[in-house]
Parts: C-alpha cells; sequence; structure tokens
C-alpha cells in the first residue's frame, strides 16, 4: 500500500494512474471484505469516473489537489450524495444524503477517490463495531478478535490494506480506540477544527471527525484537508489552519511530558502497561522531560460522559419516528403506532438503551441529580486538563486498558463494553486533541496503542511528538496477514 505522498507523486508523474490505483483499492476491499465487514456500500463507478476524471487532467498539464488519486473510505455517519449513510441502522437503511458532508466536499476539492462507506457501531453508539445492523466488522490482526469501535471498519479499512486513508468519528474514543487496536494511527482534533456539517448526530457537544492513517504524517495531510472553519457549523471555530503536515516533519525541542498516575492503575493490563512504559522511555530517551501530573477527576470520566452523550443522544434521535426521518413501519394504524413500532424496528438493543437512559437522565427530578451534575463535573474534568498543561505540554498515556478482544465476550455486559473507554472519554468531554498511535504488541500478537493529549488547538505539536516517536520505531510498519 503506497502512503497518501507516495500515491500522489505516482499520479502526477504519471507512474501510475489514479484509475489504476482505484481499481487495486477496490480489488483489495473485495478480497478483504467477505471476512472482514469492512465496507456498507461501494460507490465503485462513481470512484472510477472520478479517477479518470483526475487522470484527464493531469495529462492536460492541470492542477490537481494534495490528495489527488488517493483511495479513501469515510465512516458510514458521514453523508455522501453517492453513497448510502445509514449509519449501520436499519432506521437508514436506504438514505442517501442529497448533499455531501463538508469533510467529504473538502475531500473530493483535494482529489481524493471516496471507494467505500465503512462499517460501525450502530449511529456510533459503541465500542467494538458489534452493533452494527448488518454485522460485525472483525480485526485483520486476530479475526475473533474486535476492531475496536465505533469507526472498527475504517480502522480495519486501513489495517488490512484497502486505502492509506480513512475518516471517522470520535464522541468518546471511536476514531483511537479502534485505531489502537487495528495497530494503526488515528487523531481526534480539538473539539471545533474540523466541521460537523453532515456528520449524523450522536452527542452533538463531543463529536468531531477525523482521520485514519498509517502513521501521523499521513494524518497531518489529511488535516491540512479536512480542518478549517465553516460557517454552516455553528461549533465550528474560525481559525486560521496552520500546515500541520510541516510542523509535523519538525525537529521538536524540549518538551515536557506529562505522565498522570491515574492511568496506570487498576484495569490495564500488564502487557499495555509494559508497551506504555517502554514508549515512555523512548520519550525521554529523545529528551523529552517526564513530569509527573494529575488528573483527579478521571475516576469519574466514564459516569460522567456516559451520562452526557446518551442525554444528548436521546435528543438527537427523537427525529427518528417515522414520520419526520427514519424508517417507518407499514400498517401502522394511527400516530402512536407508526412511531412506537418504527423506532422498534428501527433501532437496534444498544441505541435503545442509550435513548431509554438519556430520556431518563433529562426527565423531571432527575435532571438534576444527574445530568446536571454531569455537567458540572465536565467542568471539573476541563479544569483539571488546564492545571496539567500548565506543568507539561502534552499528557502520554495507553489508548485503550487491554488490546482488542474477542468477538462477543462484552456484549452481554455493557458496563464492561463502556469500560474499554475508559481512556479516551476525557478527551471530549474537555474538547482537546488527541492521538493514538502503535506502540507494540502483546505476546499473541495484537497490536498496542499509546495516547498523546494536548491542549486546545495544539495537533501540530502532538503529531510532532508521534512522529518524532515513529522515526525510532517499526510497530507502524507491520501489517497484518490476512
Amino acid at each position: 500500500m503506497l502512503t497518501i505522498s507516495e500515491t500522489r507523486d505516482a499520479v502526477v508523474n504519471r507512474r501510475q494512474s489514479a484509475v489504476e490505483l482505484t481499481r487495486a483499492a477496490l480489488a483489495r476491499l473485495d478480497a478483504v471484505n467477505p471476512t472482514l465487514g469492512i465496507a456498507l456500500d461501494v460507490p465503485r463507478e462513481h470512484a472510477l469516473a472520478r479517477a479518470a476524471d483526475i487522470d484527464a487532467r493531469v495529462r492536460r498539464g492541470e492542477p490537481v489537489g494534495p490528495l489527488a488519486g488517493v483511495p479513501v473510505a469515510v465512516k458510514d455517519n458521514i453523508c455522501t450524495r453517492d453513497a448510502r449513510t445509514t449509519c449501520a441502522s436499519r432506521m437508514l437503511s436506504e438514505f442517501r444524503a442529497p448533499y455531501d458532508a463538508t469533510v467529504v466536499e473538502r475531500l473530493r476539492a483535494a482529489d481524493a477517490v471516496i471507494i467505500a462507506k465503512t462499517n460501525l457501531d450502530e449511529f456510533a453508539m459503541g465500542s467494538s463495531t458489534e452493533n452494527s445492523a448488518v454485522g460485525p466488522t472483525r480485526n485483520p490482526w486476530a479475526l475473533d478478535r474486535v476492531p475496536g469501535g465505533s469507526s472498527g471498519g475504517s480502522a480495519a479499512a486501513v489495517a488490512a490494506g484497502v486505502v492509506p486513508l480513512a475518516l471517522g468519528s470520535d464522541t468518546g474514543g471511536s476514531i483511537r480506540q479502534p485505531a489502537a487496536m487495528c495497530g494503526v494511527c488515528g487523531l481526534k482534533p480539538t473539539y471545533g477544527r474540523v466541521s460537523r456539517y453532515g456528520l449524523v448526530a450522536f452527542a452533538s457537544s463531543l463529536d468531531q471527525v477525523g482521520p485514519l492513517a498509517r502513521d501521523p504524517i499521513e494524518l497531518a495531510l489529511a488535516l491540512n484537508v479536512i480542518a478549517g472553519h465553516d460557517p454552516r457549523d455553528s461549533t465550528s471555530v474560525d481559525r486560521p489552519v496552520e500546515d500541520f503536515a510541516s510542523a509535523a516533519r519538525a525537529p521538536l525541542n524540549h518538551l515536557r511530558i506529562g505522565v498522570p498516575g491515574e492511568f496506570f492503575g487498576e484495569g490495564l493490563a500488564d502487557d499495555v502497561r509494559l508497551a506504555v512504559l517502554g514508549a515512555i522511555d523512548d520519550l525521554r530517551a529523545q529528551g523529552a522531560e517526564l513530569v509527573e501530573v494529575s488528573l483527579p477527576h478521571a475516576p469519574c470520566c466514564v459516569a460522567c460522559y456516559y451520562v452526557v452523550c446518551m442525554a444528548e443522544a436521546s435528543s438527537n434521535l427523537a427525529r427518528y419516528d417515522g414520520v419526520h426521518y427514519g424508517r417507518r413501519a407499514a400498517d401502522a394504524r394511527d400516530y402512536v403506532e407508526v412511531y412506537t413500532r418504527s423506532r422498534e424496528e428501527g433501532f437496534g438493543a444498544e441505541v435503545k438503551r442509550r435513548i431509554m437512559l438519556g430520556t431518563y437522565v433529562l426527565s423531571s427530578g432527575y435532571y438534576d441529580a444527574y445530568y446536571l451534575r454531569a455537567l458540572k463535573v465536565r467542568t471539573l474534568i476541563r479544569r483539571d486538563y488546564q492545571a496539567a498543561f500548565d506543568a507539561c505540554d502534552l499528557i502520554v498515556g495507553p489508548t485503550t486498558p487491554t488490546a482488542a478482544f474477542r468477538l462477543g465476550d462484552k456484549t452481554a455486559d455493557p458496563l464492561q463494553m463502556y469500560l474499554a473507554d475508559i481512556y479516551t472519554v476525557s478527551a471530549n468531554l474537555a474538547g482537546i486533541p488527541a492521538v493514538s498511535i502503535p506502540c507494540g504488541f502483546t505476546p499473541d500478537g495484537l497490536p498496542i496503542g499509546l495516547q498523546l493529549q494536548g491542549p486546545h488547538f495544539s495537533e501540530a505539536r502532538l503529531l510532532a511528538a508521534a512522529s518524532a516517536y515513529q522515526q525510532r520505531t517499526d510497530w507502524h510498519r507491520r501489517q497484518p496477514n490476512v
């Protein structure tokens, strides 16, 4: 699999055509998709037509974009006009958006070629990509293991060598967690850095679109394209977009890296702990100063996150009622039956669980006890990070408490599934950027992820630190035999 830069260079210099590269990506997808369950829709003809147009412009000597000819996969909760956007749900099983999401518009403007819409946990609600209405995605490193979630299809597409770049969404770790479990890199940008226009909402104060790729330079190239203010998104920050790719290649000066004790307590698997501590030692050997920091409200993060996200999910998904949006039950006798049967038939068990819990915490008599209290704890979590970043430039720790677990291991115990996000949800609650990169493997060959978190709008520094680490290691170059 060529990198983003290698792909564009090959297309621009006519060593390979965009059509050839697109056909190769589609052939690879055809080979692995029946086994891995990566893609939900494949706009094959649109992709080939797009690639042919790029080739024609190259032959005419016309300028092409920074992602010219690069095959890209897009998570299926991001709207695309030339393919279905189903959110892996029966509720939207035949929905075709009449417009592209802003990030998709920007990919097309950069001359990327979108070849697939990828599988996910239904409405991005899950940590394993087992909640999809069309079946799970499997981990390319071990077919009996989950790829992480909810962006499991996007992470698996990169890990399996289908595409060099994929987009996911991250509400509580849904880019970083599957990146860690699939042995690739994933970036959750600062909230507001990337437009959410055209992203099907799960939890609006937490959702953020971001890239998955094989190394931080690739992430930076993608962020160069998708970042930037969008007047159609009221949460989009009007801030200039720096050249992340150049910044990620720059040498690091003295760097203070915070190590929070709360990230290394009970529940962290020994093999993950050893790999992460080894990566921290490597960062110190490169000249980083390690600083002990504390995030005292870290033990509250999972509970706080799930109250907030379920409340927002309950509100956002109220529109899918069989009348305004989504699947409509056949032969219903009245409006009440249309509503109840459409939602019963359209939503899966995890989505129903979150809607019911979210409705409960927002209900009269419980709002103050649950939702309002969670918002207060969220403020304390933000303050913890502000205090920590007064003492350090970045924070380091594990991405996940364990490597990829087996399919079915946690589906019967939602609490254990939710704890898979224990190290990732805090970045979403605080709105800060975070990146996961490979830092080792377990004895049985499963990838392990290292997470770096930074202050708001510090993506350049995050990616530079991640790139500096990867220049001294080869974990990201290893590929599964699938």
